[in-house]
């Protein structure tokens, strides 16, 4: 089984899903999950978990994203995309420099409604499912960070703008362009969505499908998966003792005088925990009442 994680660009015309489907048959193995899904209609980075490194899924869902977009102004659709049905559209009659005010308007902390046609349940029913049934419910806005909105291009003539967008997790990119359509009182859908990084996984060393069975018939595949303990750069390595690695095993506490590592006398910190033979363990923190690094996350 492999295990880790691998930069997948997924590209249009695939739900997130289908690209776990289609990794598991080219893999030839059942544990893998994704980190976030992208909509069929947009493409980009999704890194995609495999074998221990399902773990890390809801970790690294929460890491801050940056996408490509292109914003349409003057139409506004039932799934704030242009492959919703048009509520309304009409001509533009705004500036270029009232429209680049606007949408600098939306860094920072911003209290964001989800679109009805998205994945959030409530009352056990995914928001989707109800929309296409016809119902909108009520929902609660959620706080967002925009943290940095570059407009990268204007196309007056079709009303259309490309923007590169930093947020935070969470975020929907194509309600911020139905946002900032109304704050333009224009309106306004989002055209095209491609996410370029999330985390420390960037576009630039991404593989598609068809890239992975490749590499995987070349048997290079390997070079490209990233191992789980790579994920955790700012926590302390430790290594645990020959005569002590039963304890690790069992998932028991460590104390300090169990690693080999004495520098660590005063670290009260998250901590990444091998065995003695340098294998991966998992995450542990440190336990202030018992003066012993506890676990939080195992990977073995």
């Amino acid at each position: 089984m492999i295990n880790g994680i691998i930069n997948v660009y997924k590209e249009k015309g695939y739900t997130s899903h289908d690209v776990v489907a289609k990794l598991r048959g080219i893999l030839k193995q059942k544990k893998i999950g994704h980190t976030g899904t992208l909509d069929p209609d947009a493409e980009g980075v999704l890194p995609v978990c495999l074998g221990n490194g399902t773990k890390l899924c809801d970790m690294l869902t929460d890491k801050s994203k940056t996408y490509e977009a292109v914003l349409l102004l003057g139409r506004v659709t039932d799934t704030q995309d242009i492959t919703g049905v048009t509520l309304r559209s009409g001509e533009v009659h705004v500036s270029k420099e009232e429209i680049e005010e606007v949408i600098l308007s939306f860094v920072g902390e911003y209290d964001q409604l989800p679109p009805m046609y998205s994945a959030i349940k409530i009352g056990g029913k995914r928001l989707y499912e109800l929309a296409r049934e016809g119902k909108e419910i009520e929902r609660e806005t959620r706080k967002v960070w925009i943290h940095n909105i570059q407009i990268l291009n204007f196309d007056q003539e079709n009303y259309e703008v490309k923007m590169l967008v930093d947020c935070s997790k969470g975020t929907y990119i194509r309600t911020l362009c139905h946002d900032i359509g109304e704050k333009l009182s224009c309106g306004g859908c989002m055209k095209s969505l491609i996410r370029i990084r999330v985390g420390q996984f960037d576009r630039s060393n991404s593989l598609t499908l068809e890239n992975i069975r490749e590499k995987l018939e070349q048997g290079q595949l390997q070079e490209y998966i990233i191992p789980v303990d790579t994920m955790f750069p700012e926590d302390t390595k430790v290594t645990v003792s020959e005569e002590n690695s039963k304890y690790l095993y069992n998932g028991n506490i460590i104390e300090k005088k169990q690693l080999t590592d004495p520098f660590l006398s005063e670290c009260t910190n998250q901590v990444r925990v091998y065995d003695w033979q340098g294998v991966f363990v998992g995450i542990y923190q440190y336990d202030t009442v018992t003066k012993a690094f506890k676990p939080f996350k195992m990977f073995l």
